[in-house]
């Protein structure tokens, strides 16, 4: 091989080089900062709240998110779906149980078992989504079902009527998706926090 075509072999290779680190620069500008930064502007110039987590404030504290499950363990309180996830935003996950594990049987059973008993009811009427998880682990609403289930408890450690707790849980049900997806809905820690604030 003489001089020259080393020359402009070597040329073409720089060249190349040359290209190739120039196309990186512009991907990376153009898809980690540009494209980036319009979406988030975007959307919190459209979707402030949502953007922001949809975050539920009071006195400038973060009481948590509209989006996220949130575990409540004492009477007064609505209970949330089970969580396989522990109701930990960083490790969303289901329990990848399948449906013919012996595992996930005696989880359910023992759940059927607490509801029963701390709701009086049989188990027959404790809707599924009380007594198993979500996909996600997070999820922040339960069927209207599983709230109205709820009810005595809650009006009863509160000092309230049946009848008082029953339109909070209307007031705050989310109807079907355009009326066609999914089914009528309660958000657990909105429904809470609006009982809460009737000893405010």
């Amino acid at each position: 091989m003489n001089t020259e075509t080393h020359q402009n072999v070597d040329l073409s290779l720089s060249s190349l080089i040359r290209a190739s680190f120039g196309l990186t620069l512009v991907a990376l500008g153009l898809c980690g900062f540009v494209y980036s930064s319009a979406a988030t502007g975007l959307g919190q110039l459209i979707f402030p709240e949502q953007a922001n987590g949809s975050l539920l404030i009071e006195k400038n504290h973060v009481l948590g998110s509209r989006l996220v499950a949130q575990p409540f363990q004492q009477a007064q309180y609505f209970q949330a779906r089970p969580s396989a996830a522990h109701y930990d935003p960083m490790n969303m996950a289901g329990s990848n149980m399948a449906r013919t594990n012996p595992e996930l049987h005696h989880i359910v059973a023992e759940r059927l078992d607490k509801i029963a008993q701390q709701e009086h009811v049989e188990k027959s009427k404790i809707p599924a989504d009380l007594v198993t998880a979500s996909g996600s682990g997070i999820d922040p609403e339960i069927s209207v079902q599983s709230a109205m289930i709820q009810v005595k408890r809650v009006a009863k450690a509160r000092h309230l009527t049946e009848e008082n707790v029953v339109q909070f849980v209307e007031e705050y049900t989310t109807q079907a998706t355009f009326g066609i997806f999914g089914q009528p809905r309660v958000n657990v820690l909105e429904l809470n926090l609006a009982l809460d604030q009737l000893g405010k």
